[in-house]
């Protein structure tokens, strides 16, 4: 799906991986009802709730401005007894 760009891996999100949340970069006009039927599909697994919120670009000179181009970024929490691989070899 071309509407999320990619799994976001930063301290935080590991950390959530241990209570089985799977954070993603995604398109801004992407809808959490979209998001949680894409997982489902792609990934064969059930979401129990999905999180969502706006990064903030920042601008010239350090000013943070949301904008329609800025980034989106979600939080997929997963029922028990699921989970996502992230690194496949």
């Amino acid at each position: 799906m071309e509407k999320s760009k990619n799994q976001l891996i930063t301290e935080k999100s590991i950390r959530l991986l241990q209570q089985n949340q799977y954070t993603f970069h995604v398109d801004s006009k992407l809808t959490k009802t979209q998001m949680k039927s894409w997982i489902e599909q792609f990934f064969d697994v059930k979401v129990e709730g999905i999180n969502s919120s706006r990064v903030a670009r920042k601008g010239r000179r350090g000013k943070l401005s949301l904008n329609s181009t800025s980034k989106k970024k979600m939080i997929a929490r997963l029922r028990a007894n699921y989970f996502i691989p992230l690194f496949l070899n």
